[in-house]
């Protein structure tokens, strides 16, 4: 089937996708640790608004690396987190202002063209987020890949300013210290950090993949119910 066809096919680029982050990933500390050098704390919160804008650039590198400098005395790990924290929440407000300029109109243009989406899907999925926005605003800047994302939706619903940016503080406040916290405390084993977290990030991408291979299928059975 074409549909199954194009979902093999996402399948297989995306996991081509994700080992290219990772080639990439290995040469990003030295760039990390120069910028770290030339610009100190401020420099944590420019890589993190960065990381915001392009995943590339992962934050499970820049915190645990810059808690190891903390651990050092170079760095003020109280510094680190806030400006961390700053850069998380500058990024989020970008993506923010990206999604209301999209716009609900927009957005749900685009999904009328997606194969097996529904108009149903969207107004569904919507009333799920305007219930619980404020939660998955939380929760979603503690959520690799999601951690960005998330802002999006938040914009195109026009979710009201003072709120996304007090979760969002609140979210990447917690996800920024933890990460910190653990690469001072592990010192030259900050390394650990990183493996750990992409563990997590695996399984998100896992679960992400199945449930689009579930949406898919069942789509499927329902086209072929009717037809027949």
């Amino acid at each position: 089937d074409k549909f199954m066809s194009i979902y093999y096919l996402f399948v297989i680029n995306f996991l081509g996708y994700t080992k290219l982050m990772l080639n990439i990933f290995n040469n990003l500390e030295a760039w990390v640790t120069t910028v770290m050098e030339q610009l100190g704390e401020p420099g944590v919160g420019l890589l993190v608004l960065l990381e915001n804008l392009f995943p590339p650039i992962p934050s499970e590198l820049i915190l645990p690396l810059a808690g190891f400098t903390a651990s050092k005395g170079d760095f003020l790990i109280i510094s680190v987190i806030l400006w961390a924290t700053l850069g998380s929440v500058v990024g989020a407000i970008i993506l923010y202002k990206v999604g209301a300029l999209l716009g609900r109109d927009r957005t749900r243009a685009i999904f009328r063209k997606m194969p097996l989406v529904s108009i149903n899907d969207v107004d569904k999925t919507e009333a799920w987020f305007i219930k619980h926005e404020a939660k998955t605003v939380f929760y979603g800047r503690m959520v690799p890949i999601f951690r960005s994302l998330i802002s999006i939706p938040a914009g195109v619903e026009r979710m009201n300013m003072g709120l996304f940016v007090a979760y969002t503080t609140a979210g990447s406040l917690i996800w920024n210290s933890t990460l910190t916290g653990l690469g001072f405390i592990l010192g030259e084993n900050f390394h650990l950090v990183e493996e750990y977290v992409s563990l997590f990030q695996y399984l998100v991408i896992v679960v992400v993949i199945i449930g689009v291979g579930y949406f898919v299928a069942r789509r499927l059975r329902q086209r072929n119910t009717k037809q027949q």
